[in-house]
C-alpha cells in the first residue's frame, strides 16, 4: 500500500498519470474487445437478425453495468479521498458495503428482467424477425445478474486504493475467457445469441474471481467482511449520491440507445444492425479516452482530499492533452479505415455501406470527446455530485435525447446518426464552464 500513496502524494505527473492510467487503459481496451467479441462472433453467423438482437439488447445490459457503476465509481471515489484523509477504516466499510449492495441490486435486476421480458422487449424496439433472439439473450444475462454488477463494482473499487494492475489482470482474464468461449459457444456448439450471453456471465464470474483473491490478501485495505459492513458514517449517501451521475450515464445511455433503435427500426432492421456495428466500432476511441480519465481518478481524488488543487490541475491539464492526442489519431485512423473496420464485424453489404456513413459521423466528435471524461470524472472525484450529475444528464439526457427528436423531423434518418457527436460537443462547453466557476473557489483555498 505505501507504493500506491508514493503515487498519489510525490510520484512527478506524468510518471503518476502513466501508473495509474496505463492499466487502466488497458483495462478498457479489454473492455472494448469484451463488448466487441459478441457481436464480432454473433455476426460470424451471417444473420443480421441476430446482430440487431444483440445491438437492441445492449441497452438492457447496460442497466446492470449502471448499477455496478453506482457502487464502483461512488465507492472509488469515496474510497480516494478517505485515503488522502488517512481514514483508513473508512475504507473498509465503504467496500463492504458496495459489495453488499452489489449483491442486492444484482438480485433485484435479475427478477426483473425474468418477469417483464415481454414488456422490455416491446419497449427496446424489437421486431417480431429480432424478438425471439433478445430475449434467448437476456434471459440468460439475467441469471448473471449479480456477477455482472459485482464484477463492474469492483474492477473501480480496486482501482481506487490504487491497485491499477489488479483491476487490469481482473478485467483481462475475464474477457479471454469470453474470448475463448464466445466462437465454441456461438459457433462450434451453434448456441447462436444465447452462447454469446452465456460466455459473457462466465467472463464477468472470472473477473470477480481475481478480485476476491485480491482483497482477501494481505496488500489489499478492501473487505467483503459482513462486520465491516456499515450504512451510517455517511457511507451509502455518499457513495450513492456521487455512484448515482456515474450510474447515470449507463442508464441514459440505455434509455438513449432504447429511443434511437426504436427510431431506427422505422427504417428497417439493417440501420439497427448497422448503428449497432458502428458504436461497437467508436467504442475503442471512446474507451480509451475514457480509459485514461477512469485512471486518473483516484489521483485527482487524493489530492482533492489533500487539498493539493496545484497537483490536481496539473494532472487534469496533462490528462486533458493525452486524451486530444489519442483522439486526433485515432480519429484519422478511423475515417481512412472506416468501411474495413465495419467489415470486420458483418459481410452483408448493405450493413457495411450504412455502417461506414453512421461510424464517420460518431467520429465528429472523437478528438476532443476525452476532455469531457476528465472533467465528469474530475467532478466525481472531488464529490462534485451536483456537477456530474448535471454532465452526465447532458450528454446522454436532456442534450442528446431532444436532438434525437429534433434530427429525426428534420433531417429523418440523417438527423438520427449525427445526434451524438452534436451533444458530446454541446457537453463539452457545458463541462468546461462549470469547471471554470469550481475554479473560482480552488483559487481562494490557495491563496
Amino acid at each position: 500500500m505505501t507504493k500506491n500513496l508514493e503515487i498519489f502524494e510525490s510520484d512527478p505527473i506524468p510518471k503518476a498519470v502513466a501508473k495509474l492510467a496505463i492499466p487502466t487503459v488497458a483495462s478498457m481496451l479489454v473492455a472494448v474487445v469484451y463488448n466487441m467479441v459478441d457481436t464480432f462472433f454473433v455476426g460470424k453467423l451471417g444473420d443480421p437478425n441476430q446482430v440487431a438482437a444483440v445491438s437492441i439488447a445492449t441497452p438492457v445490459f447496460l442497466f446492470l453495468m449502471a448499477a455496478g457503476n453506482m457502487f464502483g465509481m461512488g465507492g472509488s471515489s469515496f474510497i480516494s479521498r478517505s485515503l488522502g484523509e488517512k481514514k483508513i477504516d473508512k475504507v473498509r466499510h465503504i467496500s463492504a458495503f458496495c459489495f453488499y449492495g452489489s449483491i442486492v441490486v444484482g438480485l433485484l435486476g435479475a427478477l426483473l428482467f425474468l418477469t417483464c421480458m415481454p414488456t422490455i422487449l416491446s419497449l427496446i424496439g424489437s421486431s417480431p424477425a429480432t424478438a425471439p433472439f433478445a430475449k434467448e439473450y437476456l434471459s440468460y444475462i439475467a441469471y448473471g445478474a449479480p456477477l455482472v454488477v459485482l464484477s463492474t463494482a469492483y474492477s473501480n473499487l480496486v482501482r481506487g486504493e490504487g491497485a491499477a494492475n489488479t483491476a487490469m489482470i481482473g478485467m483481462m482474464s475475464g474477457t479471454v475467457a469470453n474470448i475463448i468461449l464466445d466462437p465454441i459457444m456461438i459457433l462450434t456448439l451453434k448456441m447462436g445469441v444465447a452462447g454469446a450471453a452465456i460466455a459473457t456471465v462466465i467472463g464477468n464470474a472470472v473477473s470477480m474471481a481475481i478480485y476476491l483473491v485480491h482483497i482477501v490478501g494481505k496488500k489489499s485495505l478492501l473487505s467483503i467482511l459482513p462486520t465491516d459492513f456499515r450504512l451510517g458514517e455517511r457511507i451509502a449517501t455518499s457513495v450513492v449520491a456521487i455512484g448515482l451521475p456515474a450510474s447515470l450515464t449507463n442508464i441514459l445511455m440505455s434509455l438513449s440507445n432504447i429511443v434511437l433503435n426504436n427510431f431506427l427500426s422505422g427504417y428497417g432492421d439493417i440501420p439497427v444492425a448497422s448503428m449497432g456495428v458502428a458504436q461497437k466500432a467508436n467504442m475503442l476511441v471512446v474507451f480509451l479516452q475514457m480509459g485514461l480519465a477512469a485512471g486518473v481518478q483516484p489521483l485527482i481524488g487524493f489530492c482533492y482530499g489533500a487539498k493539493n488543487f496545484k497537483r490536481m490541475k496539473g494532472v487534469m491539464k496533462f490528462s486533458m492533452l493525452t486524451n486530444l492526442v489519442i483522439g486526433c489519431v485515432m480519429t484519422t485512423v478511423y475515417i481512412f479505415f472506416s468501411r474495413q473496420i465495419i467489415s470486420l464485424f458483418i459481410s452483408d453489404e448493405s450493413v457495411i455501406e450504412t455502417g461506414n456513413m453512421m461510424l464517420k459521423a460518431l467520429m465528429i466528435s472523437a478528438p476532443v470527446l476525452g476532455s469531457l471524461f476528465i472533467f465528469n470524472f474530475s467532478f466525481q472525484a472531488m464529490g462534485k455530485a451536483l456537477q456530474s450529475l448535471s454532465l452526465s444528464v447532458s450528454r446522454q439526457g436532456f442534450v442528446f435525447l431532444p436532438l434525437l427528436f429534433i434530427g429525426r423531423s428534420i433531417a429523418g434518418l440523417n438527423g438520427l446518426i449525427y445526434a451524438q457527436p452534436i451533444a458530446d460537443l454541446v457537453s463539452i462547453v457545458i463541462a468546461l464552464c462549470m469547471f471554470l466557476y469550481l475554479n473560482k473557489s480552488f483559487k481562494k483555498i490557495e491563496s
